[in-house]
């Protein structure tokens, strides 16, 4: 155990050392254990998900509440639902038809009227957790024995679409189908309470193997309008998924600004040796830039993405993708804006690390944590968690995700902290004592409170909001529960305000003798 101990210290400080230069600085050693800010999100997928097709609507409501609590118990603040996984939907869609990973049947409705999406959407926020809606924009087949609904849009219009390998995609070269997306993400953000909208790796399909997208067509439509010749495909298709980026984050400003649009990248940006300028990462593998058609970079860089999430799920040590070399490539490259590490937990539980032989989730989280730049982790797949796999889920809960953590504040897109709360104040009954406030909230304005931090100090401890071992409730109630201590111990308690934002007011403070 002692061993244990020096050796995490010693990590630490090896951590803190080599990157005392360059672009990016490192947090403090207190914050690295305990960070009060901090994106701790799961991605719950659907696709290939056998389990939803046995459940009727009750069985599915037990199963996502039972889900919620879990990941609420192990820190999670963020779950990354996959709302539409091939061009179909987990919710009422008046534009796709409801999936088959859903019910069997590919345009087949839930039992009850039942709506998984909508459903999350409040159980995440019951708990104070955000829902991101995670779609993929191009697929629509996972395979060729896959049906299609016959209100699909591949039925009315089978022109907008290619086939590559065995499955059915969206060309992504013609504007009408950027423009369906669009409305799809519309629908979305106008009839849910979705804090986000997720992308992942999925834009143009994963190359294969002695095959082009057959994309000739499009091409030849569209290309020289553009401004594109016929030596410039890879830019065309680069151009054709920047243009889906921009226009969808302008179909979220226009309609809902508060909610925010994140993707998800694959781990590698560009390969070192594949940039003139050697910029990219020292890595040997697929590659957003040249393989994906996915310039990364310039969405962050233009702000054309409230946060980004690449993908690093190599462990630390890998020949062609090291993790270190990575998470140090994306940190310096996030122009100082939201940057989440995608943690992959099988990966990282199985992995070793010499001499010691312990797995990879204590540097993991260190790295993650030691740059100013890094703003939390994502761990793939939520399953995974639920399972314990190999005892993460424990090990978070214990260690890593001990106390509450808000989520970083978006102040690209707002700043201003909310108005305090007020009239703070006790109250008995004959079976509690709580403590209530009010506050200026208002659900439909996003710059108001729409959470609240309550914290404790006991008398004579230093006030002092920035350390989350002192919060003992985060919550969407304008009132607690005061525990019973013998009603002789005094403490004080201070109330935060915090806007969609994640923008934290000053503090209401109340001495309450408990």
């Amino acid at each position: 155990m002692k061993r244990n101990k020096l050796l995490f210290l010693f990590t630490l400080i090896f951590i803190l050392i080599l990157s005392s230069c360059g672009t990016t600085k490192r947090v403090t050693f207190s914050d690295i254990a305990h960070p009060k800010r901090e994106f701790r999100g799961a991605w719950l997928s659907t696709a290939w998900q056998s389990r939803y097709k046995t459940m009727n609507s009750q069985q599915m409501k037990a199963y996502f509440t039972g889900v919620l609590n879990e990941l609420q118990a192990e820190g999670i603040n963020a779950v990354i639902f996959q709302a539409r996984p091939y061009a179909d939907a987990f919710y009422k869609s008046s534009l796709e038809p409801w999936s088959a990973f859903l019910t069997g049947t590919q345009g087949k409705a839930p039992d009850n009227g039942f709506d998984p999406l909508a459903f999350l959407v409040e159980e995440c926020h019951k708990r104070n957790m955000e829902l991101h809606a995670w779609l993929n924009p191009y697929r629509v087949t996972s395979g060729e024995s896959d049906v299609l609904a016959s209100n699909h849009i591949y039925k009315k219009y089978p022109e907008r679409f290619v086939k590559y390998g065995k499955n059915i995609y969206f060309d992504p070269g013609i504007p009408e189908n950027r423009q369906f997306i669009c409305d799809v993400v519309k629908d979305i953000i106008l009839n849910y309470n979705v804090d986000a909208i997720h992308m992942d790796d999925y834009f143009y399909p994963y190359p294969i193997a002695g095959e082009s997208f057959p994309d000739d067509r499009s091409f030849n439509a569209y290309a020289d309008a553009q401004g594109f010749k016929q030596n410039q495909r890879n830019d065309w298709r680069r151009y054709n998924v920047d243009m889906l980026i921009r226009e969808i984050k302008n179909t979220i400003d226009t309609n809902k600004p508060w909610v925010r649009f994140g993707i998800s990248p694959f781990g590698i940006y560009r390969n070192k040796k594949n940039t003139p300028d050697g910029s990219g990462s020292d890595t040997n593998g697929l590659q957003n830039y040249d393989d994906l058609y996915a310039d990364v970079k310039l969405w962050v860089k233009n702000k054309w993405i409230d946060y980004n999430m690449p993908q690093i799920y190599w462990e630390i040590g890998h020949k062609s993708a090291d993790y270190k070399t990575l998470i140090e490539w994306w940190a310096v490259n996030n122009f100082e804006q939201p940057l989440y590490i995608g943690q992959d937990v099988k990966r990282t539980m199985d992995a070793s690390t010499a001499p010691s032989g312990a797995d990879q989730l204590n540097e993991k989280m260190m790295l993650s944590r030691s740059f100013n730049t890094v703003h939390g982790n994502c761990f793939w797949p939520a399953y995974e968690l639920l399972d314990n796999y190999k005892n993460i889920a424990t090990r978070l809960k214990n260690n890593y995700h001990r106390y509450p953590a808000l989520i970083p504040a978006y102040t690209h897109m707002h700043k201003k902290a909310p108005k305090k709360v007020d009239k703070l104040a006790e109250a008995y009954t004959s079976t509690t004592h709580t403590l209530s406030w009010r506050s200026n909230a208002d659900k439909y304005d996003p710059t108001t409170a729409q959470y609240y931090v309550v914290y404790r100090f006991a008398k004579g401890e230093k006030e002092n909001l920035e350390n989350p071992q002192f919060i003992v409730a985060v919550t969407r109630d304008t009132a607690i529960v005061l525990p019973y201590e013998g009603g002789n111990k005094q403490y004080k308690y201070v109330v935060t305000a915090v806007d969609a934002f994640h923008n934290e007011s000053k503090g209401k403070t109340k001495k309450v003798k408990l």
